[in-house]
């Protein structure tokens, strides 16, 4: 039986994993925290057996992590590094959902992987990473006579721009590629820009309404457009990939920095 500890499970994203974790057989929740404002906060779950139980928001990550084999983190970039590296200190691995994380706070994840298994990835879900795999290789196929422009569109409550999965798709084209990412990527356009050049990949982002994320990757050349496209219709997908990378996360015996590819047998 593998005891998560879910980090800001007073949180949309952490409230939903607590919930699906209790219908997996080989899966329970061995401590919960949050930010003290929300200490002592009640969850309401069902487990596989349809008995109901209640999980209490604790105020002390130290406490939560000591009842618990893996930590899962989709909080804030600077909380989740923190936590992560709590968690690494005491010999327990981590999944990292979080996103809008600099170059600095993901150097300090690879420094905690070096003790333990860490899976970060900026978008849990099996379909969007089936999509990262498969823009690469598009990319790749069609070469720079294709022009590559990625949408993406949030809820108007999203902190980060652009996303982290529209980044981790605009890295996996310049792969493709061969281009520079992101000194040859741009980020919106506005003014007298002049022609698009060939090396460039453009990067937008909308943000309305209760959008659970969409993303759409633009494959324009002469004379005909290749889209692929992958729509979210609620967080479910999320949490199922974190629960599948708190698994592998466990069952893994080497240490270090993971992925969703690596949890999924994509790379």
């Amino acid at each position: 039986m593998i005891k998560i500890c879910m980090a800001g499970v007073c949180g949309r994203m952490g409230r939903r994993i607590v919930e699906l974790a209790a219908l997996e057989t080989d899966m329970d929740i061995g401590g919960a925290f949050d930010v003290p404002s929300n200490a002592g906060q009640e969850i309401y779950i069902t487990d596989a057996t349809g008995a109901q139980r209640i999980v209490i928001a604790s105020p002390d990550p130290s406490e939560a992590l000591a009842a618990s084999d893996v930590l899962i983190d989709f909080t804030g970039a600077d909380a989740c590094v923190e936590n992560t590296c709590a968690a690494a200190a005491t010999g327990k691995p981590a999944v990292v959902g979080a996103t809008g994380l600099t170059p600095q706070q993901v150097a300090s994840l690879q420094k905690a992987a070096a003790d333990v298994p860490i899976v970060y990835a900026p978008n849990m879900s099996i379909g969007v990473n089936l999509l990262f795999k498969l823009t690469k290789e598009v990319a790749a196929t069609l070469g720079l006579a294709y022009n590559v422009e990625i949408v993406e569109t949030h809820h108007n409550q999203k902190k980060d721009s652009p996303s982290g999965t529209a980044v981790r798709l605009g890295e996996r084209a310049a792969e493709g590629l061969g281009l520079d990412w992101p000194a040859d990527a741009v980020f919106g356009r506005e003014g007298l820009v002049g022609a698009r050049p060939e090396r460039q990949i453009g990067v937008h982002a909308l943000r309305g309404g209760d959008v659970v994320g969409e993303h759409t990757v633009s494959f324009i050349g002469n004379g005909e457009r290749i889209e692929l496209v992958h729509k979210a219709h609620n967080r479910d997908n999320f949490a199922r990939g974190a629960l599948l990378a708190a698994k592998y996360a466990v069952q893994r015996s080497e240490p270090g920095l993971y992925d969703m590819q690596d949890v999924l047998g994509l790379k």
